[in-house]
């Protein structure tokens, strides 16, 4: 059994405390990262949802302006349809089959647009939300490694410096 001077104890506890010190440093700076992954999140999420409404609303707009377009060629061609001219109804037949075969596409397309802004509005809300709660649970373990820091760091100090521990003491 080797015994220890008062010396060695003391730096021995001093190198123990430093350790603390830096692995508070680095839980600290670990949950600063987490915080700025979550603040991240954020503002991805609210971009993403924000695109996505101003998506919704043009393709919206662009949609009944399709259909508008689509009832408006139509209308004479309805009425060549019914014509007592068997050709003219026989073109303006084949020439409405063409019309609502291209309404019926492009309304397609518009509604497969119409999908993909919905989910990309769903993913910005999901991000949303999932950045709002890690956010919170980082904060909270941020300031639970900021106060073990500071008491890592004011141990250490009261270590090195022994005579000032009794006016520490007061202080609080």
């Amino acid at each position: 059994i080797c015994a220890q001077s008062p010396a060695d104890k003391q730096a021995e506890q001093i190198k123990r405390l430093e350790t603390a010190v830096e692995t508070a440093k680095a839980k600290v700076a670990m949950n600063e990262h987490k915080v700025h992954v979550a603040d991240s999140l954020i503002s991805t999420g609210t971009s993403m949802s924000t695109e996505a409404k101003t998506e919704i609303k043009s393709l919206d707009a662009e949609q009944k302006k399709l259909e508008k377009e689509h009832s408006n060629e139509q209308k004479p061609l309805l009425k060549q349809s019914s014509s007592k001219n068997k050709e003219e109804a026989t073109k303006a037949k084949a020439d409405l089959k063409e019309l609502d075969t291209r309404f019926k596409t492009e309304s397609k397309e518009i509604q497969t647009k119409q999908k993909d802004a919905q989910k990309k509005m769903s993913t910005g809300n999901n991000d949303l939300s999932k950045g709002k709660a890690t956010k919170k649970a980082a904060e909270d373990a941020l300031k639970s490694s900021q106060e073990s820091l500071k008491m890592a760091e004011d141990k250490l100090e009261a270590a090195r410096n022994p005579e000032e521990k009794p006016a520490e003491k007061k202080k609080k």
